[in-house]
């Protein structure tokens, strides 16, 4: 029997970060030594205080399905979060709670987009935008902007890029894979352009917020421009801030229409989100943030390390970023240097082969020619990795 597959699923590639993840821990399955470098996961456990929440929801019963929109305490968590870090009010019928951001954003996709739309999306992105919106059936508009760019769109390509199709923007600050924020002064000015056009509507992907080193404040683009209140969804989540990859747990504010149409599309896909991963939630958002400055500091340290590291391989340039936990390193001088490499993708396979160390090529983000590299793991892992590098940049054979 030949099975025939929907055009849209044909249409998309499997999360190249997930793959590169998994590839690198088959190989170590099998007894090779490789550094992943390729998750966008902290190494960190989730906080004691989060997972006793956990503890006691179970020891209270709180195994039911749940709501959804998700269950009120979490709702008022995160109503009071919006209002606490971002001075955004939301009502109850605003906030959407989700199994992870990227459901959060497929729910958007499909409760907005039709086919023929389009949704500007700058790169380098995050892997998922494109899929995303490809499987609502609309068309991914990609804006680039590289290194020179200090990998963020300018109002003028941003204004340039805008069609009458144009029904979705996505914005990732700080950005994965760069780990580049947008200023404030930077937001509004594409705020000004957005003001023009409304019927836009604007996703901002805040999953970072809390990982950011810069002297100036975390900002969004409706922080920065709240003009655009009306029209912009604020996605965020647990996963990355509080360790919390494996729970599941992401949330959104926005228009209270569109909201509610995600709603529909959630409740006819997963329906609510894991009611344990709920209770430990609220624990996250609501209970004390003195655990997240340790991890923020540990990821600055290694941040410094990475670029300067990266920075001293030959061909190899990378900013230094303003948060998250990637470097994102332009090879394109390096690969133009190594024999039998040709693009970012045969570098990341000659990496893996040559040095047993796995990280995602930039063509995955939209930007060929770069690597995403994670440094979301040990310093002694990290060390090694950049030694093992270093050896194959310079030419030289690595000790097997």
């Amino acid at each position: 029997m030949t099975i025939s597959l929907s055009d849209r699923v044909q249409q998309i590639q499997p999360s190249p970060t997930l793959a590169v993840t998994a590839r690198a821990a088959a190989l170590r399955a099998a007894g090779q030594d490789v550094i992943g470098l390729g998750a966008g996961e902290p190494d960190f456990d989730t906080p004691a205080h989060i997972k006793q929440a956990a503890i006691a929801a179970l020891e209270k019963g709180a195994t039911k399905y749940t709501p959804v929109e998700g269950i009120a305490p979490l709702k008022d968590a995160i109503r009071n979060k919006f209002k606490r870090d971002n001075g955004l009010d939301y009502a109850a019928d605003q906030i959407l709670v989700s199994a992870g951001a990227k459901q959060t954003l497929f729910n958007l996709a499909q409760a907005l987009l039709n086919p023929g739309d389009e949704a500007i999306i700058p790169a380098p992105y995050w892997v998922s935008y494109p899929a995303i919106v490809s499987l609502a059936g609309a068309k991914p508009v990609i804006v680039s902007a590289g290194i020179e760019d200090r990998f963020k769109i300018t109002p003028d390509k941003l204004a340039a890029t805008i069609t009458d199709r144009t029904r979705l923007i996505i914005l990732n600050t700080p950005s994965n894979p760069t780990g580049i924020a947008y200023t404030r002064a930077e937001l509004a000015a594409l705020g000004e352009v957005l003001k023009a056009y409304p019927d836009i509507v604007i996703a901002t992907d805040d999953i970072y917020e809390q990982i950011v080193w810069t002297e100036e404040p975390f900002t969004n683009l409706v922080m920065a421009c709240p003009e655009l209140y009306d029209r912009t969804v604020v996605v965020n989540g647990v996963s990355k801030t509080y360790a919390m990859t494996g729970w599941r747990i992401g949330y959104c504010g926005g228009p209270k229409p569109l909201v509610q149409a995600m709603k529909k599309v959630q409740s006819q896909s997963t329906s609510g989100a894991n009611s344990i991963a709920q209770a430990a939630a609220v624990a996250a958002i609501d209970g004390d943030q003195s655990c997240i400055e340790p991890m923020v500091r540990a990821f600055k340290e290694r941040h410094d390390y990475v670029v300067e590291a990266l920075n001293a391989l030959p061909g190899i340039r990378c900013l230094t970023g303003d948060g998250t936990f990637y470097a994102f390193a332009d090879c394109r001088e390096a690969i133009a240097q190594l024999d039998g490499i040709d693009d970012d993708v045969q570098l990341s396979e000659a990496l893996i082969e040559r040095c047993g160390v796995a990280l995602v090529p930039g063509s995955a983000f939209g930007a060929p020619g770069y690597a995403r590299i994670t440094f979301a793991t040990s310093m002694e892992q990290l060390r090694s990795a950049m030694q093992r590098l270093a050896k194959v940049f310079a030419k030289e054979p690595v000790p097997g």
